[in-house]
């Protein structure tokens, strides 16, 4: 079985050496390195054996904080997957962060058993929202619906075959899983999914969840 490979970035040494003694108590997953800040995060990486699946970054980190460094690692396309973790839960920030390219978003004080949880879904599913980040997105969504956003149409945006998808993305159902509930290749999902990312302008699965519940086509069980 391959193990998730996870990587931390956090300036504070306890907090991210107890994390990384909790990674490598999973059995399925393998710690890469632990590092002190953006900059380091980088550097590191490049001395990596392989890159991290998953990449828990602290928000607040001096030199480059978790925030530049989310920014810049979806910039150079990058195939890891982010969980921001933060003592910060402001509606906006948590919203901003997602739409950066971030997979998940973690309170610093959550249960470990929903931290291994994130780590799992992020890496197989592409995404992780929990209670308190849907309800940070519910709200950011209801705040921008207030005003004159110039969000486009969805009705002028999506197709019917393309809301069937994305209804069923939001619901954790896998490409396979999509394909054998509609009576379509696999193939053919994959090819209505990149158009959902193009459509949407999101750069992830995380993005298409949150533009669902923007514009109120999906609305997560509590």
């Amino acid at each position: 079985m391959n193990k998730i490979k996870v990587a931390i970035a956090d300036d504070h040494k306890i907090f991210g050496q107890s994390l990384g003694m909790l990674i490598q108590a999973v059995s399925d997953f393998e710690l890469l390195f632990v590092a002190e800040n953006g900059l380091d995060f980088l550097e590191k990486l490049k001395a990596a054996p392989a890159p991290p699946d998953v990449a828990l970054l602290d928000i607040d980190m001096p030199g480059m904080n978790g925030i530049e460094l989310n920014r810049q690692l979806h910039r150079n396309k990058s195939d890891i997957k982010v969980i921001m973790l933060s003592v910060h839960l402001e509606e906006e920030l948590i919203t901003q962060v997602i739409d950066d390219g971030a997979a998940s978003y973690l309170a610093k004080n959550c249960d470990k058993d929903d931290l291994i949880k994130a780590v799992r879904m992020v890496y197989e599913e592409g995404f992780y929202i929990n209670q308190l980040t849907l309800r940070a997105l519910t709200l950011a969504a209801k705040n921008r619906n207030k005003s004159p956003k110039k969000l486009k149409p969805v009705h002028e945006t999506l197709t019917d075959r393309e809301r069937d998808i994305l209804d069923l993305i939001c619901k954790e159902y896998n490409n396979t899983e999509i394909a054998q509930i509609l009576f379509i290749s696999v193939r053919t999902v994959e090819g209505h999914r990149n158009n959902l990312l193009a459509k949407t302008n999101s750069r992830n699965t995380a993005g298409l969840v949150l533009f669902a519940i923007r514009h109120e086509l999906f609305e997560m069980p509590t």
